[in-house]
């Protein structure tokens, strides 16, 4: 067996060094042949039905996976071009008509690959496989290719940061083409995620966290740095990179497989036989990346550029709880960008506290507003949803979730009255539809007053946007660098308010503009509350207890009052010990 296996490796090595081992592509009679520039032979079809197509011409199927990653870009709207177009004023060296499409026999892409291999610790060869992928991405694919190359201008310095940190082969780049087709929220079949394309324990074990709200291996930083060290591990086991590549994509144990069947022989190509079918074309498509990457406007293929670039992007560190929402409609960034720039949060929330902080990236452009205006991004209230503060409360609400098991006799009036909600309340909790419990069920209930819909995450500016009155009109005069998120925020409503009292039909407008704006009602409900509750006592604010009020509701009816305080002022160690009709006190007055 050993005998064998030793001599179908030679023999197949012998297959990729003898370069005649497949046919050449005949020239037929509706192909018109020019010569250019180095007096390279090629041939330009002069439409693309008369194209060879790529598996007539090997005999070898495209790898699926590989191809399914190509296709996951069409869902792509990050660019200023969605549609292929070839710039022939300023890219087109070689002067090849807008929608022609270059072919060039087999000894030209060998020559070019020859002159790749020598600059590269890869193992380059030329085959039928490479020749496959090299007519998929030139031929079969070429808008996708063109937004690849777009996305390059995005993700590749970034990749190439993190391999020159850690002394890796710059070519490593071209891996997450073939992964993930520099599509930052690829998701497999299988379950790999992000541009590396991290399986959930492989991403674990090195470092990559996974919650409801975020995902590290969609981080391009964080997924880059642990694509690193993987890769690097794999290169300390075999001292090879194509046999490191294989690795990555199949695991360690089938490529130790394989080169146990090839007689003990390190090289990929010897081990190419014995390597599980999707692997095969792994290294192959490796290359052909590689290949057209590298020799583009050959092709006729240009990118189409991504409203983006690397450099025109920063970070800022969020320290507190924060919303795409939030950000898009007070700094005006837009929400594609947003999204597509950080498809680590999965929902569009960042559940960052002060002690677990999170990297955002955003357009360099919105810096100097992000600092000059953090607070107010942070405590700024959208129209449709207030995610930051259901996320609050959810989390400090967390704690006042019971489980209420129904003992014999109970029904769910009696159990509505012990916990101090409603019957719907109940119903709604624990999905009922009718009144029927039974002894030894479990039922979901809230502490007093929690009833899943609280008003108060109702925010002013949305009970205010219906209704004028008790609204003074006035007129604001836009400054540099003002939007309709920050003069919203100044005078209390919305951004929907301010364009429907102005008659806008976009977020735009510029220095000097006269704006109409309504003033809020000088008291507002929380100071006439204060006031109601007001006793002889000039030292303290009072609050009346009502049926189901708890510490939180009432802090957050007065500005700047927090339950600790609360607490204080009252000596209360328990909020069960709150009940109708006590007068507590809220803050010290002055």
């Amino acid at each position: 067996m050993r005998i064998r296996n030793i001599f179908s490796t030679f023999f197949f090595i012998g297959i990729i060094i003898t370069s005649n081992a497949f046919p050449y592509i005949p020239e037929s009679d509706s192909i018109k042949v020019t010569d250019t520039l180095k007096n390279e032979k090629i041939v330009v079809p002069t439409s693309q039905s008369n194209i060879p197509n790529a598996d007539s011409v090997t005999g070898i199927s495209d790898n699926q996976t590989i191809l399914a990653m190509l296709d996951s870009l069409v869902s792509m709207t990050f660019f200023t071009d969605t549609v292929f177009t070839t710039d022939t004023s300023t890219l087109n060296v070689y002067n090849f008509p807008a929608d022609s499409i270059p072919y060039y026999p087999d000894s030209v892409i060998q020559a070019r690959l020859e002159d790749l291999n020598k600059t590269t610790p890869f193992e380059i060869a030329f085959n039928r496989q490479i020749r496959s992928y090299i007519n998929t991405y030139t031929i079969k694919k070429r808008e996708l290719a063109s937004t690849v190359l777009g996305l390059a201008e995005v993700y590749f310095p970034l990749f190439e940061e993190y391999l020159d940190k850690y002394n890796m082969p710059l070519e490593l780049k071209y891996l997450a083409v073939v992964e993930s087709a520099l599509n930052p929220r690829a998701n497999s079949r299988a379950g790999a995620k992000g541009l590396w394309q991290f399986m959930y324990r492989t991403g674990r074990m090195y470092g990559l966290k996974s919650t409801s709200l975020v995902d590290d291996r969609f981080d391009p930083r964080k997924a880059t740095d642990a694509a690193c060290h993987h890769l690097t591990d794999l290169y300390k086991i075999y001292g090879n990179w194509s046999l490191a590549l294989a690795a990555y994509n199949s695991g360690a144990g089938n490529v130790n497989k394989a080169i146990r069947r090839a007689g003990g022989v390190k090289s990929y190509w010897a081990v190419w036989p014995f390597l599980p079918r999707e692997t095969r074309g792994y290294v192959p498509a490796f290359i052909a990346v590689m290949y057209f990457m590298n020799y583009p406007s050959e092709h006729n293929l240009y990118p189409i550029a991504p409203k983006l670039l690397f450099a025109e992007t920063d970070t800022v560190i969020v320290n507190d709880v924060l919303s795409f929402d939030q950000i898009s409609e007070l700094l005006n960034i837009p929400m594609e960008d947003l999204v597509f720039l950080n498809p680590t949060f999965k929902t569009g929330i960042i559940p960052a506290t002060k002690d677990k902080n999170y990297v955002l990236t955003i357009p360099e452009r919105y810096i100097a507003t992000w600092v000059d205006h953090e607070k107010e991004i942070y405590a700024y209230k959208t129209k449709k949803g207030i995610e930051r503060d259901k996320l609050l409360a959810e989390i400090k609400k967390a704690k006042e979730r019971n489980i209420h098991i129904v003992r014999s006799g109970e029904s769910l009036g009696l159990i509505a009255h012990k916990y101090r909600c409603s019957v719907r309340n109940l119903k709604s909790w624990n999905g009922l539809r009718s009144n029927t419990i039974y002894p030894g069920q479990k039922l979901v209930v809230y502490a007093p007053g929690y009833s899943g819909k609280r008003k108060s995450y109702v925010s002013n500016t949305s009970s205010k946007s219906t209704n004028i009155s008790g609204r003074s009109k006035n007129y604001h005069i836009v400054k540099n660098g003002e939007n309709l998120g920050l003069i919203a925020k100044k005078y209390k409503c919305s951004t929907t308010d301010l364009k429907k009292w102005n008659n806008l039909k976009s977020n735009t407008i510029r220095p000097n503009q006269k704006l109409v704006v309504y003033a809020p009602a000088k008291k507002s409900t929380s100071k006439s509350r204060a006031k109601k509750n007001t006793s002889g006592d000039d030292k303290y604010v009072y609050h009346t207890v009502r049926k189901g009020d708890t510490l939180w509701d009432i802090a957050k009816l007065y500005n700047g009052v927090s339950v600790d305080q609360i607490k204080k002022l009252n000596h209360i160690r328990n909020s069960k010990r709150l009940k109708p009709g006590q007068r507590i006190k809220v803050s010290a007055k002055g």
